[in-house]
Formats: C-alpha cells, sequence, structure tokens
C-alpha cells in the first residue's frame, strides 16, 4: 500500500489467512503467512495495481473478492478480460488516466516484465509506471512480478523514475550486475 501525490495505491493483493494451499498446474504453493494487514484496517483505496491475476500469491480468493471495492484495477489485457467488472487492462507503454477526488489526474502506464523461471511460460504479466498527469518527473516505479532483463532498463530509459519497488527475484543467471542510471 503506497500514498503517492493523495492518491491510495494497493498493488497484488494477497488476504487469505495462512495455511491455504494454491494449486497451479504443476507447482503447488502452500501459504504460510498472514497478510500484514485485514482489507478492513486499509481504508480508502482508490488503484490496484495488479501484475498479474493468475497466481494465487498475487492474487489470492481474499485478494479476488477485495477487487469489488475498489474504483479502478489496473492489470495484463488478459487479466482485465478475466477478471471483468472495474479492470482495465494495459498493453505494454500504454497509459490510463485515473481521477483522484481533488481533480488530479494519475498517469499509469504498464512496463515489461518477465515471470520466472525463464524457460516456463507463465503468462502476461507487468509492471507500472505511476505519476501524477501534471507531474510526469515524480514517477514511481512498481516492476511487478519479475525478474531482472532488458525490460526494466527500458523503463529507466524512458522515464524519469524517482522511486522503485522492484520484486526480488530470479536467478543469478537473470540478474544484472548494476542497474542501469538514469
Amino acid at each position: 500500500m503506497f500514498e503517492w501525490h493523495g492518491f491510495r495505491i494497493l498493488t497484488d493483493p494477497t488476504f487469505d489467512p495462512p495455511g491455504g494451499e494454491y494449486k497451479n498446474g504443476p507447482v503447488v504453493l502452500e501459504k504460510v503467512t498472514g497478510p500484514a494487514l485485514a482489507p478492513e484496517a486499509l481504508g480508502r483505496v482508490d488503484v490496484v495495481l495488479l501484475s498479474h491475476d493468475h497466481h494465487h500469491d498475487n492474487l489470492d480468493h481474499s485478494g479476488r473478492a477485495f477487487l469489488s471495492r475498489v474504483p479502478h484495477v489496473i492489470t495484463t489485457t488478459e487479466g482485465a478480460e478475466r477478471l471483468g467488472g472495474r479492470a482495465i487492462g494495459l498493453a505494454l507503454w500504454q497509459s490510463v488516466e485515473i481521477p483522484g477526488a481533488d481533480g488530479r489526474l494519475l498517469r499509469i502506464t504498464g512496463t515489461p516484465a518477465q515471470h520466472g523461471p525463464a524457460h516456463l511460460q507463465r503468462g502476461a504479466v507487468m509492471g507500472f509506471v505511476v505519476a501524477p498527469a501534471d507531474a510526469p518527473d515524480t514517477a514511481l516505479y512498481f516492476s511487478g512480478d519479475t525478474v531482472w532483463f532488458d525490460g526494466i532498463a527500458e523503463v529507466a530509459q524512458q522515464f524519469p523514475i524517482r522511486l522503485a519497488v522492484l520484486f526480488n527475484g530470479g536467478s543469478a543467471s537473470q540478474q544484472s550486475d548494476h542497474l542501469p542510471s538514469r
């Protein structure tokens, strides 16, 4: 959960209690830790940024139910088709503007992401660049559920990122010795 320029933004909501198991193809995930906060403790949420909807470690049962309480859910185009309702699907580099209560616009741009491991096709996933429409030089970058790959460097080349929230996954063969400077 982030508060950014008057907007309350939540990423990849998972609120199920510990103990659940989630089967996804040959993989079975077991949830061993509960959420830091219950959905009721969050208060107002203006937008959910959902890197992908098809893995329970990014959107579990309670997180999916929570989406109906949020005015805007931004995700992949495939995810928006599956979720329906308020979900808005973005293609890579496509942007959408979300109005705030004070009339300010938040611009959200879909960015490349690559779910690991690299040898498996895991479905569409994306990251997001978020900035007020009137202050694009204060961009916030959420990498989404991704490993390091060249698409992350593209984000740094196209946007003046001031704060980055990076997923810390991937194998050593997929990591870079350094991040590109801007």
